[in-house]
Parts: structure tokens; sequence; C-alpha cells
């Protein structure tokens, strides 16, 4: 799927995009990879990690917010993976204006330099918190949800496509709750902070956040909204699984969160369809309808008002199960 191709990940120095351009390397022939980002030193560093293949990584330095940077980088490249973004929710708040400068202007500065140099497919990367948004940043995420949905509308005849991926919170990534804890539990900490009781959320690994792209790499014709099944887990059973001995502390819930994720909303429904291991939301849109490329959805329907959020699942996870987990992830800090 990879050989001879060139690929290029925005934010790519990141948890996802390490994983995902090793998992590349080591199944596929690249052309090459091109690592985009801003630090520096996040890049040297990866650099270094992956010596024994710096025959195929291409390291740029610069931002999405830059449209003349972009429009050379996308130069020549085949596949986007569009994985930069500014995340932290109270960080949002109290700079609104940065983050729409680079979630919601930098997705359209991508699209644009994507389309303008013909790169065949662009898959970008979105989050459960742009689904009903109760904060900053999933508004800005929101947007360029759609904006990227939309970019489809633009492209013409040429031989383009934009596709998102939508997943939450990775097990032991920065943005979870895991390395929170880990590093309360190697403090010595004694109880545990819990901001509800109640609150439940998805177990996703990286590893399957990345076959999830992957997938859509492979498949999508334009315009898809590809979701991950996940088994849910409720947070006191996650604190118990690291700590069995802790004290729980109920500290309320914060600013920006949400009890639950969500991932499909029952207005959604209308248009999801259901798969062996994943859902896709299709756009209902007259110029998607219509498009040249496009597909007939080939999955189940799902019902309308169905919702697809982490306190409804089917599949849950205990202390015990999550545990064993635990124990197979890489843990970020």
């Amino acid at each position: 799927m990879f050989d001879d191709k060139s690929i290029l990940i925005t934010g790519g120095t990141g948890s996802f995009g390490k994983k995902f351009a090793l998992k590349v390397l080591e199944e596929n022939n690249p052309n090459k990879i091109i690592i985009y980002s801003r630090d520096e030193y996040k890049q040297y560093m990866m650099r270094r990690e992956f010596e024994e293949y710096e025959d195929k990584l291409r390291f740029l330095l610069g931002d999405v917010r830059d449209k003349e940077r972009l429009n050379r980088a996308f130069y020549d490249v085949d596949i986007i993976i569009h994985a930069a973004a500014l995340k932290q929710i109270p960080a949002a708040e109290y700079n609104p204006i940065e983050f729409i400068k680079t979630n919601i202007y930098g997705a359209e500065n991508i699209i644009n330099a994507a389309i303008d140099n013909g790169v065949e497919k662009i898959i970008a990367l979105s989050t459960d918190k742009a689904v009903n948004p109760v904060n900053l940043y999933g508004a800005t995420k929101l947007v360029s949800d759609k904006l990227f949905i939309s970019g489809n509308a633009y492209v013409g005849d040429r031989n383009t496509s934009f596709s998102v991926v939508r997943y939450g919170n990775v097990a032991g990534s920065r943005a979870s709750v895991i390395p929170f804890f880990k590093n309360l539990i190697d403090k010595g900490a004694k109880s545990l902070p819990i901001t509800d009781s109640r609150m439940t959320r998805f177990w996703l690994t990286l590893e399957e956040s990345v076959n999830l792209v992957f997938k859509a790499i492979e498949e999508s014709k334009g315009g898809e909204l590809y979701i991950q099944k996940c088994s849910s887990f409720k947070v006191t059973e996650l604190a118990k699984a690291m700590n069995p001995n802790a004290d729980l502390e109920n500290i309320g819930i914060r600013p920006g969160e949400k009890l639950h994720e969500v991932m499909i909303t029952a207005e959604d429904s209308r248009s999801t369809y259901e798969y062996d291991d994943h859902f896709i939301i299709y756009p209902d849109l007259d110029w998607w309808k219509f498009k040249k490329n496009s597909i007939l959805p080939d999955g189940k329907k799902v019902k309308d008002g169905f919702i697809y959020s982490s306190d409804n699942n089917k599949k849950w996870l205990d202390s015990e199960n999550l545990e064993n987990l635990i124990k197979d992830i890489d843990i970020i800090y």
C-alpha cells in the first residue's frame, strides 16, 4: 500500500507520528516519509531514534499556519496524515485565537496546499472532543473536521481525497489519565483523585489508532469519517487496576470535561454504517452523493437515534482486564 509512496505527517514527532512511521517502515518500502513539525529538538530526538531508517526519513521544520511552507513541503507528496494540533483544553480557553489559527486556519492551509499540489490522499486525525463540543479545543476540531470533509467538494477532477479518523484519548498517552495516576503512585500517593465516580472512557491503544488510519488510507474514497470500535471502562476501575489499595478522592468534574466520551451522535446515525471493527459516518451532503469517485456504503446501517458513547457500550473492561492491558502499553509523560 505504501511501496514507492511519499508520505508526509504533520506533527510527526508525536506518539502517533512515530508509531505510524515505524509501522510503515517495517512493513513497506516507501519512497520517503516526511516529518513536518515545529520543534527542532523533537525532530533531533526522533532522528536518533530512527537512525536505521535515515535513508527513508526527511525532517522539515514548519508550521501548519505557514501557507508557503506547506505548499513547498507538499510538492511530490502522495499521502498526508494530518496529526498536528494544539490540544490542551485549559490552554485553549486562555489562548483561543492561537488554537483557531492552528486547528482551523491550519486545516484550511493544508486543504488548499494539498489540492494545489495534487496530493492523492489526506487523512486528518480528529477527537471525541469534536462531538457536541463543550470546550474551545473541541469546537476548533469540529470545524477542522467539517473543513476536511467539505474539501472534497473543491478538488474537481483532481485525484485528491480527504477523510477523517476520529478517536478518543489513546491509552498511556499524555492526554490520558494513566501517566497522571502512574506519576502519583510512583511518588507514594495513598489516594488517587477522581473527577467523578460515574466517568467512563473508551480504551484505545496506539496500535489500534494507527491501524484505523491504515484502513482509511487503503479504503477511503473521500468524505468518510472513521471511528474505531473500542471497549469501555470506568475511571474508578482504572484507578483500582493501577493501585487497588489507594483511596479514591472525588474532586469534581473539571471545566470543559465530559462524563462520557461520545463518538457518534443520534443526528449522525442517519448516515452511519457499521463494519466488523469500526463505524463510518458518510457525508449527508448533495455534492458527495453525486461525486464521481464516491461509493455506496456496504456496511450495516445503524438504527436511527443510535449513539456510540463510552457509557452505552456493549464491551466493558474491569480492573483485572485493565491491569493486564496496562502492562502492554508504553506510558508517555
